[in-house]
């Protein structure tokens, strides 16, 4: 059986959903069995990294959950998007819709992210997973308390901002009283006159949960303006380079499925 990875935030704009696409991209190429899920249903967009235009997609998530299709019709093989390794992995993406009437109707009607739950285990066994990746909606809320309590593994993105500081304390506290069992911090958007093992150790003795990356904020990453993944597109930047070792810490400090 897999594992199942929540990346979230606080606040929108951390940086989540380029993240979390880029580790589920650099993990299958390590030759794991990937699927990457984007349940920010009221902002959602990480299709768009893998070049999965709305015309491709005849069910989303968002049908899933509305009880227009199973799941696995939701279910894309992204694998051909990026380049993989031949070593046994595979990539798949569950998108969510961008069409104004999906969206409104999640903002006016919600949905039951119960539902979704259950059906991980299903997911997992009918494509093999080892990882699923969950790009969640930023805050606080009924999806994220939910989805954090199902997880193996929740990562959360912090810049080196007060607010965001207030706002994972809150994350962190949230991850304590479910105990969920590894919780990981990635520093987000660091600008190069900070330090960035003051900025680990910092974040570190705030939280009391480990620090397994610290990102730059990337110039490159802002003009590519999400048309592509950073990881493929930038491959000797400094910023992909450090994206792979945090895939390679969560592979080995989060769980180790037995492959090279």
């Amino acid at each position: 059986m897999g594992h199942i990875i929540s990346i979230h935030s606080y606040r929108g704009g951390t940086g989540k959903s380029n993240i979390a696409a880029n580790l589920a991209y650099l993990t299958a190429k390590r030759g794991h069995r990937v699927a990457v899920l984007d349940t920010d249903l009221q902002s959602p967009g990480v299709h768009l990294l893998f070049g999965l235009e709305q015309e491709r997609m005849p069910f989303t998530l968002s049908d899933f959950l509305f009880d227009k299709c199973e799941l696995e019709d939701a279910v894309y093989d992204v694998g051909g998007a990026a380049p993989l390794n031949d070593n046994g992995g595979a990539l798949f993406l569950v998108p969510s819709s961008m069409t104004i009437e999906a969206i409104s109707r999640v903002l006016s009607d919600g949905y039951d992210p119960g539902k979704l739950n259950s059906h991980f285990k299903q997911l997992m066994e009918t494509y093999d997973l080892d990882v699923l990746f969950l790009d969640t909606h930023p805050g606080l809320n009924k999806e994220t308390l939910l989805t954090a309590a199902v997880c193996d593994v929740l990562v959360i993105l912090i810049r080196p901002d007060k607010q965001d500081f207030h706002g994972t304390a809150l994350l962190t506290e949230m991850a304590r009283r479910l105990a969920v069992p590894s919780v990981y911090l990635i520093a987000n958007k660091v600008v190069g006159r900070l330090d960035p093992d003051e900025v680990q150790t910092r974040i570190e003795e705030a939280f009391k949960y480990e620090v397994i990356g610290v990102l730059p904020l990337s110039e490159e990453m802002a003009a590519l303006g999400s048309r592509g993944l950073f990881c493929v597109e930038c491959p000797s930047d400094p910023l992909a380079a450090e994206l792979g070792r945090i895939a390679d810490r969560l592979m080995s400090r989060g769980f180790d499925s037995g492959k090279n």
